[in-house]
């Protein structure tokens, strides 16, 4: 049995939750604002989940699910997230971030922020360009004629190879963007983001993407 933990339970947060408890996960999800108020979701959520700290979900998970605002990782736990797997969420909204010079300049990427942050983590990309709401009701089983896809990135095989089983599990195809450096390619902005697309036309929008604005 898989426990994920998941720190952020906003609308991704939320979602990811469900789809892990559905397909058979324990879920381990914590906030900023403390257990306590995650009553009303894990309740929903059932047995398998259970809310605590950032820390202690980070600790629980054999993978761990980010997905808090840019500005704000800093606060993550980095030892109990060391050598495990993290999948990434995070897009960079300046008016919500604030400017980060890097990243207006495209030298780097959230993923890779996010990578400098927990340096002994293993990173992936995952769930940052879908709308939180189809996570749960745009999923199809494998096969499915023009099953929608979901892209991914990562330095780390195992990583990516996990966040392509969970995608799987969720309904989507997976396409790999390649490592983290790459994974602008699906960030804000940029054709593939928040749009509906199976494999063939993912991959067309990522060759079409342009680094910079």
């Amino acid at each position: 049995m898989t426990t994920l933990g998941i720190i952020g339970a906003g609308h991704i947060g939320s979602q990811v939750a469900r789809v892990a408890v559905a397909n058979g996960y324990d879920v381990v999800i914590a906030n900023s604002r403390g257990p306590e108020t995650l009553a009303d979701l894990v309740s929903e959520l059932g047995s398998r989940a259970r809310a605590a700290t950032a820390a202690e979900a980070a600790e629980a998970g054999d993978a761990v699910v980010v997905t808090v605002p840019l500005g704000r990782i800093g606060e993550l736990p980095v030892e109990p997230l060391a050598g495990k797997i993290v999948l990434d969420t995070n897009n960079y909204y300046f008016e919500r971030d604030g400017h980060i010079e890097a990243l207006d300049k495209g030298e780097t990427t959230t993923s890779e922020l996010l990578q400098e942050q927990l340096p002994t983590s293993r990173i992936a990309k995952a769930f940052n360009h879908i709308f939180a709401a189809d996570i749960t009701t745009d999923g199809a089983p494998a096969g499915t004629p023009n099953r929608r896809a979901l892209a991914t990135a990562g330095d780390d095989p195992e990583a990516v190879a996990f966040v392509t089983r969970f995608y799987d599990e969720a309904g989507f195809d997976t396409v790999n963007v390649g490592p983290l450096s790459e994974s602008w390619r699906v960030e804000r902005g940029r054709p593939a983001y928040v749009v509906r697309q199976n494999a063939e036309e993912l991959e067309a929008n990522l060759a079409l993407a342009n680094r910079l604005p």
